[in-house]
């Protein structure tokens, strides 16, 4: 069997003070190249709270280093001691101390561009969520210009619901659907956008005032993962996103892959049928053109002579689909199916390709569970290579949309730590 399904329902609980948030597996050999201080911090941070002597045991390094290390990083002001509990206490003696990260050396936002709602929130420097902001998004593509008006809106919104200004942001992570290169901050394609190979990160820091940091949304999903979720406990893992697209998101050794030009892992646009349906990519035969939004709403105006001329919204026609394939209608149910089946296929080329030790499958869509009924995971687990192994567990999360925006908030963390700790141990220098 494909290693069990499990649903998740309900966004991520907040307790990155107490559990800590970040990847807690160590990265070999390329934490190598980054100083000593920052792989404290980071364990500090994954952690939520450590000690110096289980510090020094995470990362095989001598407890004198870290002891060094940690004085540098409280005389910082981004580290502090705190009480730790303890094992079978009897009240006495001096209260045993533990390393936790201070929360307020720093913020960042992050800041979800969508179809249907934009959201935002603010993270706090141990990744505690500070405050949170949604607002509607236009049901078209919008012009660049535009676009970052509303992003500005919607991260004032958030600044204020939090109590801070714009200018304590330490950086501000971006995303949007389409196909992002995240290293030049470019939008080379998105729906929602009017313009194409646009240099978007770099409009943004200029409309903003601040670091900008880009990537595709399906990225952004993954890296919550990788920093609150289940992906945090493991190296390697791949992330299927099912919203009005199809994405994916790729952790090999607990850093996100993104090719070359930063487009790699566009799942949804691997081909499936030559000379097949027509995606929104412009490109036919994609695996989005099966399963996506549009994809379902097309085949239901088809099976079930549904007219687009009807007005009938498709956030709405999808909703009457599935409660036609519950009520027992073959039709509607073989759309699900058909979807469902490609899906299957999509996510074993993943694992035959990639070998992660999970899958998580996540989004909106994740609500109608015809795409992994028990005969498409069947399906997946045949497909799949089986070696030494099980095929890796497949696992459901329906966070929420405040999920994309978190992801984001964690790319901007992740990018601006090393700086924040650089300036900090200068200026205590």
């Amino acid at each position: 069997m494909v290693g069990e399904v499990i649903d998740v329902v309900s966004e991520p609980v907040d307790t990155a003070r107490l559990t800590g948030c970040g990847p807690l597996t160590p990265m070999r050999p390329a934490t190598d190249a980054v100083p000593l201080r920052q792989q404290v911090f980071d364990a500090v941070r994954a952690h939520g709270r450590v000690s110096r002597a289980e510090a020094a045991r995470l990362l095989g390094v001598s407890p004198a280093s870290v002891t060094a290390a940690t004085t540098e990083l409280i005389a910082a002001g981004v580290v502090e001691e705190i009480e730790a509990p303890r094992d079978g206490d009897t009240g006495r003696g001096r209260p045993p101390v533990a390393l936790a990260v201070r929360p307020d050396a720093g913020y960042v936002a992050g800041v979800k561009m969508a179809n249907a709602f934009h959201t935002a929130v603010i993270l706090d420097f141990a990744g505690g969520l500070v405050a949170e902001a949604s607002i509607p998004a236009p049901d078209h593509r919008i012009a660049p210009d535009a676009l970052l008006d509303e992003a500005a809106r919607l991260l004032d919104v958030a600044l204020d619901r939090a109590g801070l200004d714009r200018s304590v942001l330490l950086g501000v992570g971006l995303g949007l659907p389409g196909f992002i290169d995240s290293a030049h901050g470019l939008v080379h394609w998105s729906p929602i956008m009017t313009v194409e190979g646009f240099a978007l990160r770099d409009a943004a820091a200029r409309h903003l005032g601040l670091p900008v940091h880009l990537d595709n949304d399906a990225n952004l999903v993954t890296l919550a993962e990788l920093w609150f979720g289940d992906g945090r406990g493991v190296s390697n893992f791949a992330v299927v996103t099912i919203e009005h697209g199809i994405g994916m998101g790729l952790v090999l050794n607990n850093r996100l892959f993104r090719g070359s030009r930063g487009i790699g892992t566009e799942l949804g646009h691997t081909k499936v049928q030559l000379d097949g349906a027509l995606c929104r990519c412009g490109q036919r035969g994609c695996l989005e053109a099966y399963v996506a939004d549009y994809a379902l709403v097309r085949e239901a105006s088809t099976a079930l002579d549904w007219s687009p001329l009807d007005g009938i919204a498709p956030a709405v026609l999808l909703e009457q689909l599935y409660a036609e394939a519950k009520a027992g209608n073959k039709a509607a149910r073989s759309i699900f199916r058909r979807a469902g089946r490609y899906l299957a296929v999509g996510i074993a080329n993943v694992i035959n390709l990639f070998d992660p030790d999970v899958v998580i499958l996540s989004g909106e869509r994740m609500r109608y569970d015809y795409l992994y009924a028990d005969e498409v995971m069947a399906e997946l687990e045949s497909a799949a290579i089986r070696a030494d192994r099980p095929v890796p567990r497949v696992e459901i999360h329906a966070w929420g949309d405040l999920i994309w925006a978190r992801g984001a908030a964690a790319l901007a963390l992740a990018e601006a730590t090393p700086d924040r700790l650089t300036a900090t141990l200068e200026a205590a220098t």
